[in-house]
């Protein structure tokens, strides 16, 4: 069974010094925003399977270089890997960032407070000149380091570009997985999430984009990622009011009733969090043992259940599958209605993957077994539709579509 990673932004504070002497304390001078907020779109790379997560480019520092985030909105902090020297990191897709000693972000600084919460922040600072950090994921991930602040080029939709000067991690002590030293397909993690240190809330801050974030996730690899608000007409979407989740700062809308085949499965309503940190959808013990039954009542005996070490529950046919495509008629959808009448219909190829020994898995994970009390909806359940977090309204919305082509055309696509 592959990790969860879905990530617990639990950010906790280490009274550590940073490789190299501190120098003079400031932040990098922030870009002057342009006259008017636009729109920023990313290509996506990756998938559900086997890659794992989807990532986008980031041009950083100056002279710009880039480098490959792992799209997540379930975390607020941006990181890189880093030369700081670094004690304990992956292997890389780029060359380590180098930071430089005043780019470091001072502890007085109003990320650091943020970071590390209400508290004086003069407590939990080694030194006044650096802010340092550790944050854990709950597929023990770890990332230590300090903040820096250096430039991001963004291309705008309205053909113009923008430096902003951005405060993230630099991350000198990396676990991932079991091995510290493997290799990745990232160089860090992209912060999507609702708090003022990510990358968004920086965005806002200096008037250069909106606070709303959106993806478009394919299931055939890649897609993209959208800053602002002026990409997708949202009087296509769906939506629900945003709710403040009882289990840390995550994106919400609230409660969900399930329904499998549009008939409910009588379990009581669900928390729902939507996190593009997670590669599968995680639900908590009740209504995951209630959609297992009901998909095992439901399908034809051609269908034998076989071990797969991909994913914990699979199925074997008569041939080899393929593609999901080859098994949707045996699957019936799944559907979440939340407020307002806000209905996200979840078919079998936003649940299921096919594996490379030709099974076909089931993408929804038992959340009691990654200690969750809630419940995730993970990439495999946003696949093929335009998921907007709007914190300027205080809704989530999406749209349901191809996301496999460019960005122009896809817009075209939907109905």
């Amino acid at each position: 069974m592959p990790p969860a990673r879905w990530a617990a932004a639990t950010c906790l504070v280490l009274l550590l010094l940073l490789p190299f002497a501190p120098g003079p304390a400031r932040a990098a001078t922030p870009a002057k925003p342009p006259s008017s907020s636009s729109s920023a779109v990313f290509q996506l790379q990756g998938d559900v399977y086997p890659t794992g997560h989807y990532y986008a480019t980031m041009n950083i520092g100056d002279p710009a270089k880039p480098y490959f985030l792992d799209v997540d909105t379930g975390s607020d902090l941006t990181w890189l890997q880093c030369d700081a020297p670094c004690q304990s990191c992956n292997k890389v897709p780029h060359q380590l960032y180098k930071p430089t000693k005043n780019k470091l972000v001072p502890c007085a600084a109003s990320a650091c407070t943020t970071l590390h919460g209400a508290e004086s922040p003069t407590k939990k600072c080694a030194v006044p000149q650096q802010c340092d950090y550790q944050i854990k994921y709950t597929d023990s991930a770890t990332s230590l380091g300090v903040l820096v602040a250096d430039n991001f080029t963004l291309s705008l939709r309205n053909s113009s570009s923008v430096r902003a000067s951005l405060a993230f991690g630099c991350g000198y002590d990396q676990q991932v997985g079991k091995n510290g030293a493997a290799q990745v397909a990232t160089d860090g993690l992209l912060g999507l999430g609702k708090g003022s240190v990510s990358l968004l809330s920086q965005l806002k801050q200096q008037g250069i984009a909106k606070n709303v974030i959106g993806h478009c996730l394919s299931t055939n690899g890649g897609g993209f990622l959208f800053f602002g608000d002026d990409v997708v007409p949202t009087s296509r979407a769906t939506w629900a009011p945003m709710v403040r989740s009882t289990s840390g700062n995550y994106y919400s809308p609230g409660s969900g009733t399930l329904y499998f085949d549009r008939r409910s499965l009588g379990v009581k309503p669900m928390e729902v969090v939507f996190d593009s940190g997670s590669t599968y959808t995680y639900f908590t013990a009740q209504p995951y043992q209630a959609t297992v039954s009901a998909l095992k009542a439901s399908l034809s005996k051609s269908l034998k259940q076989v071990s797969d070490p991909s994913l914990p529950l699979c199925w074997k046919g008569q041939n080899v599958f393929k593609s999901v495509s080859d098994v949707e008629k045996d699957f019936k959808s799944l559907f979440l209605s939340f407020a307002k009448n806000s209905v996200m219909e979840i078919p079998p190829k936003n649940y299921l993957i096919v594996t490379k020994n030709g099974n076909v898995c089931l993408g929804v994970l038992d959340g009691s077994v990654a200690k969750l009390n809630f419940n995730v909806i993970g990439d495999i359940t946003m696949q093929d539709q335009i998921i907007i977090y709007d914190n300027e309204r205080g809704q989530l919305g999406w749209i349901r579509g191809s996301c496999n082509r460019s960005t122009k055309s896809t817009m075209s696509s939907f109905p």
